[in-house]
């Protein structure tokens, strides 16, 4: 998973940190109507991210701003379509043996790298051996290290051998594939490519302006056809009231709006114009994340008493505006791997309290603060800047501590800065964060003990042998029904040993400009089919 922008593609299965708040359903704000245009090419799209993208080398990248945009240069072997099925990307077809140990991959022919260079098997084998490097520092090498061997038969085909079933397998392949040309035998963490990429997607780079815009041009070689719009330019926008305010002059065409935007700000002639507003629900949650390195936190009781003390449909009600739901695990209520029979922590100070107490937490010196052995109960929360949603968020639960003797100091940190100085080496005690990831329901990457080094996805340091072998075995069968038995424990541990208070799962609110046309909603989502979106010539905005 990954955190950044909550419209991130559903092209590829790799967990993303989410910079902003994301949310879900397949309704729209408007009547949608049908016209009978035929597509042009031309036209500039522009959005916004409250943060930089960190990489644009895919392998290195976990924040959803450096996603977004990889999403556009570069392809997997296969993707999601707009009903999150699996189809086919750079692989036009695959064979999976009886066995489910062995997929053979068909690639496309005549598919070019961005510098004119043919795409072939060996760049696959590239990228596989790429990752499962020791020296690449990636989150997300665990579903190649599954692969015992690869093999490359002819320049269109590609084969990778698993000793064991591995339910993840397939979608594993959706990963960006990199330019083995380029890449082969140097070191990955030096490469221009991280400020210059070359893909074989849709859009080429053009150029990165740090902390100011990153502009993509459409490929005319695509392999699906060159894209209608002929330029893509995100603008580095720290303070969301600014980018909302682009946004009503008409200097963006896409936001994901705050659930007040959405709700209150936008339901003016002038901006019904301008723009058409969706909503869907996405596979992302907002989680209350606790260090488990510090002590104070190494005692599930403390854990539990601070989820007891939240109020999450006040949260929902009053950040989100009702555009959510509480969240109860890593899972979306909608889906088949959820698990709605685990304790859900209601609020009830009076259990939190209670707990405290039972954890030899006490208000020795009347201060309204508790303490034990000398030492208050306080701690430091953390979040990104340029997140209200996360935020505010943060103030509620800080008064709803403060309530029950705890004494929290709320921090809003820069994008990269938080990243760089506080979640990656695990310089913090609470952080209010959001996940984005997609239909497989695999978490080995995040809950895993395995995964708790440097730059991993299990930053909080959570372990528990029990939950190892669960994510182990829900990766290895097929069978939805034996899966869900495995997960369904696996959710129960979590609410147990509650290492995350799990807030909500919001809405993504996006707002895209009317000049825009193709806009299809799905369960995808409305990014899925990007390629596709074009504006009338006589609505052309950008000559350039």
């Amino acid at each position: 998973m990954k955190q950044t922008f909550c419209y991130k593609f559903l092209y590829f299965t790799v967990i993303v940190l989410l910079l902003g708040g994301c949310n879900n359903s397949n309704e729209t704000s408007h009547p949608g109507v049908v016209e009978a245009l035929t597509p042009e090419f031309g036209d500039t799209f522009i959005e916004a991210s409250i943060g930089d993208a960190s990489t644009l080398l895919p392998v290195l990248a976990s924040d959803s701003a450096s996603s977004s945009i990889n999403g556009l240069i570069y392809n997997g072997l296969v993707r999601y379509d707009k009903n999150l099925q699996i189809e086919g990307e750079l692989a036009e077809s695959w064979d999976i043996s009886a066995d489910n140990l062995t997929i053979t991959f068909h690639l496309r022919k005549g598919v070019t790298w961005h510098d004119g260079a043919p795409f072939t098997s060996a760049d696959v084998k590239f990228n596989y051996q790429l990752y499962i490097d020791p020296k690449t520092p990636t989150a997300y090498a665990e579903s190649f290290k599954q692969v015992t061997g690869v093999e490359t038969p002819d320049p269109y085909t590609f084969v990778a051998h698993y000793d064991k079933s591995y339910a993840p397998a397939l979608m594993s392949w959706a990963t960006a594939i990199h330019p083995r040309h380029l890449l082969e035998g140097k070191e990955i963490t030096k490469s221009s490519l991280a400020r210059k990429p070359v893909g074989t997607g849709p859009y080429r780079f053009v150029e990165w302006v740090g902390g100011e815009k990153i502009v993509l041009e459409s490929n005319p070689d695509y392999f699906e056809g060159q894209p209608y719009i002929k330029r893509v330019v995100y603008r580095i926008i720290p303070d969301v009231s600014t980018q909302f305010l682009e946004l009503q002059t008409g200097s963006l065409d896409f936001m994901g709006l705050s659930p007040l935007q959405f709700d209150r700000q936008t339901d003016t002639p002038a901006f019904r114009r301008l723009y058409n507003k969706y909503r869907y629900l996405t596979f992302s949650y907002t989680y209350l994340g606790y260090n488990l390195r510090r002590p104070l936190f190494q005692d599930k009781r403390v854990r539990q008493a601070l989820s007891y003390a939240i109020n999450k449909q006040e949260l929902i009600d009053g950040v989100l505006l009702g555009y959510g739901s509480v969240a109860t695990g890593p899972y979306k209520p909608d889906t088949w791997v959820y698990n709605g029979a685990v304790p859900k922590y209601s609020y009830n100070p009076d259990k939190a309290r209670e707990l405290l107490a039972a954890a030899g937490w006490e208000d020795t010196d009347n201060n309204g603060i508790l303490d034990k052995d000398g030492k208050e109960l306080a701690f430091t929360i953390v979040t990104n800047q340029g997140n209200d949603l996360r935020s505010k968020t943060g103030e509620i639960i800080q008064r709803r501590f403060k309530r029950i003797g705890v004494a929290v100091n709320l921090r809003i940190i820069e994008w990269a800065t938080f990243l760089k100085e506080f979640i990656n080496p695990g310089n913090f005690d609470a952080t209010i964060l959001g996940w984005s990831g997609g239909p497989e329901p695999d978490q080995y990457n995040i809950w895993h003990s395995s995964k708790t080094g440097p730059r991993e996805l299990n930053f909080i340091g959570f372990k528990n042998s029990e939950v190892d072998r669960l994510l182990e075995e829900g990766r290895r069968v097929f069978d939805l029904q034996q899966r869900k038995v495995y997960y369904d424990r696996f959710q129960e541990i979590l609410a147990e040993e509650q290492p995350y208070t799990f807030l909500y799962v919001g809405e993504a609110l996006p707002a895209v400009s009317k000049r825009f046309r193709g806009v299809k909603p799905a369960p995808a989502g409305i990014r899925y089919n990007f390629n596709q979106w074009f504006v009338p010539k006589a609505e052309q905005k950008y000559a350039r």
